[in-house]
């Protein structure tokens, strides 16, 4: 690794992105990743039909509990496709890195929906659903790391930080279509039919949508090989340490994101599990929080454009931890619709402003010729070993305690761990942007 921080020989270019490509462009690369994270998204919503269908028990909780271990599947092989795939978009292109990613994706959730129940094939059906997991997370390790480094390249420096945001921004439009789609599932079919085949539905909408994935990816321009403006020279083993402390900090605060985000986004089966509401209430319940939550990502990446990346990080960060114990006490003591959607909606846009500035602060201290592989680890590794724990750990809490606040304990100890790594991160937004926040500070 070392090898790759050495000196390169050739003159600097100093040459700006073309600003016409964060328009049509950066939206196709979003719109990809808004259809992958629909389509792995998706089995969070419907863990208990899938547990029903491929690994039937008697114990409700433990027919859960095994679902959402082949949820967690997924996250195994994460860190392989960021390995791999990352480090094809930094040798061979972006666009090319993200379309395998897309293809992938799409070829398991399909597999996935056609999968016969346990009645119907036996064994075969939970072995079929683990491959298609883990072809799933292979494909979406490969995808984040890829996607951020592609809009950070596409924009201009001075609006880095709102193009980035489509990164985390997409993530919950894809959470809210999916919640979306459980939302009408619900309200359209009984019960019966829902736990029976109404979940097939929805991961055969995620399926459709690969002939337009892959055009839209198709289709995008490449920035790999742009120029860039040229950083400061810097001694090779300095520019080491510096890479290696953003890594390092970066996995906290990605282990923190994540905890917060596949908490959120349990709030579904939690509502309809351990608050016992209606499925209606607990598919909107996800879908308010994630649709505050996509006007909370681009606003803060506007606002790291504005103020800075630290700033942004912080205070919204500090807010979070102090919502968070008190509306879970509410949504748990009231288990109202207004504490659930209100409440939640509350929290999760503040908890997910930080992260937009994180995500550009993290893809803007990488050096180009690793940005996205080295993205794509980190996020992977913090993604196998905390998302695809959370779930688990979240309801296993609530089963040996007996106390429906057990989320809220994770979600504080994360998130404290998260705001202790962003106060360590340094400010990695153009100078004009920090000259410009510094004149706006009262100090």
């Amino acid at each position: 690794m070392a090898s790759q921080f050495a000196p390169e020989h050739r003159k600097p270019i100093l040459v700006a992105p073309d600003e016409s490509l964060t328009g049509s462009v950066v939206l196709g690369a979003t719109i990809g990743n808004i259809l992958e994270f629909y389509d792995f998204g998706t089995y969070t919503f419907f863990a208990i039909q899938i547990g029903q269908a491929f690994f039937p028990a008697s114990d409700p909780f433990a027919s859960l509990m095994l679902s959402l271990g082949t949820f967690g599947a997924g996250f195994v092989t994460r860190p392989i496709g960021a390995i791999v795939l990352g480090s094809y978009s930094d040798r061979v292109g972006r666009r090319p890195a993200m379309t395998a990613s897309f293809a992938m994706m799409s070829a398991a959730i399909l597999a996935l929906a056609v999968t016969p129940s346990y009645e119907t094939i036996g064994i075969g059906a939970p072995l079929l659903a683990i491959f298609a997991r883990l072809v799933q997370g292979f494909a979406l390790g490969g995808e984040v790391g890829p996607t951020t480094a592609y809009l950070m390249e596409a924009a201009p420096a001075e609006a880095r930080g709102l193009a980035v945001s489509f990164q985390p921004a997409s993530q919950q439009i894809a959470a809210t279509a999916g919640a979306l789609v459980g939302e009408m599932l619900s309200l359209a079919m009984t019960s019966e039919a829902l736990d029976a085949y109404g979940w097939r539905i929805a991961f055969l909408l995620g399926a459709g949508t690969l002939p337009l994935g892959l055009w839209l990816r198709s289709a995008l321009p490449e920035t790999l090989h742009r120029p860039e403006a040229s950083a400061p020279v810097v001694e090779s083993a300095k520019r080491l340490r510096a890479v290696r402390r953003m890594m390092s900090l970066g996995l906290v605060i990605l282990a923190s994101c994540t905890i917060f985000t596949y908490i959120t986004e349990y709030m579904t089966t939690y509502a309809l599990n351990t608050l016992q509401v209606s499925a209606p209430l607990a598919f909107a319940t996800t879908l308010v929080s994630n649709a505050v939550g996509i006007g909370a990502a681009l606003l803060g990446g506007w606002l790291a454009d504005r103020a800075g990346r630290r700033h942004i990080m912080i205070w919204p960060q500090v807010t979070a931890l102090l919502m968070t114990y008190p509306v879970f006490w509410w949504i748990v003591e009231s288990r109202s619709a207004i504490a659930l959607l209100g409440g939640l909606g509350a929290l999760t846009f503040i908890g997910t402003v930080p992260y937009s500035a994180f995500y550009v602060s993290m893809a803007e201290g990488l050096p180009k010729n690793i940005r996205g592989g080295a993205f794509a680890t980190i996020y992977a590794f913090a993604i196998a070993i905390f998302g695809g724990t959370a779930q688990p750990i979240v309801t296993w809490l609530i089963h040996v305690t007996g106390n429906a606040l057990a989320p809220a304990w994770y979600m504080l100890v994360a998130s404290a761990a998260g705001f202790c790594a962003m106060l360590m991160m340094p400010e990695t937004a153009p100078p004009r942007i920090q000259s410009a926040a510094h004149k706006r500070s009262p100090s």
